[in-house]
């Protein structure tokens, strides 16, 4: 059975506003289902989820091998002896980098700062809710 969702799950999930989504609709950017209350096919919103994730240009200009780039601005350096927590929002995202208090001062990281997170994994979890 396909997956479906309410308006406020869509905007949650969408980093966006219940407004936003039901203007989406109302433009014919989101496809609804016949049910009642309003829900959005999962296919759609995984779409239009895609089409949101074109981040702005990489300020760097730099070409990468890197595919998990995301371009943010940073809310808080906090550096403590010779670490660092630098922290990131990236759209809806926030991300935490720990790194030499050396790196984050020669990056002039500070509150405000136009930055690239780069993530490298080597494992990925994925969780599903049960049905």
């Amino acid at each position: 059975m396909p997956s479906t969702f309410r308006i406020a799950q869509a905007a949650r999930l969408l980093g966006v506003s219940d407004d936003t989504v039901r203007r989406w609709i109302d433009q014919g950017v989101l496809p609804t289902t016949d049910t009642s209350p309003t829900e959005i096919p999962g296919a759609a919103l995984a779409e239009r989820a895609v089409a949101l994730a074109d981040e702005p240009a990489d300020p760097t200009g730099a070409a990468s091998s890197a595919r998990n780039r995301f371009v943010g601005i940073v809310t808080r350096v906090q550096i403590d002896g010779i670490m660092a927590q630098v922290d990131m929002q990236c759209g809806p995202h926030r991300v935490v980098s720990l790194m030499s208090a050396e790196a984050a001062e020669e990056l002039a990281l500070e509150p405000g700062a136009l930055a690239v997170a780069s993530v490298k994994a080597t494992v990925v979890t994925v969780e599903a809710p049960r049905g």
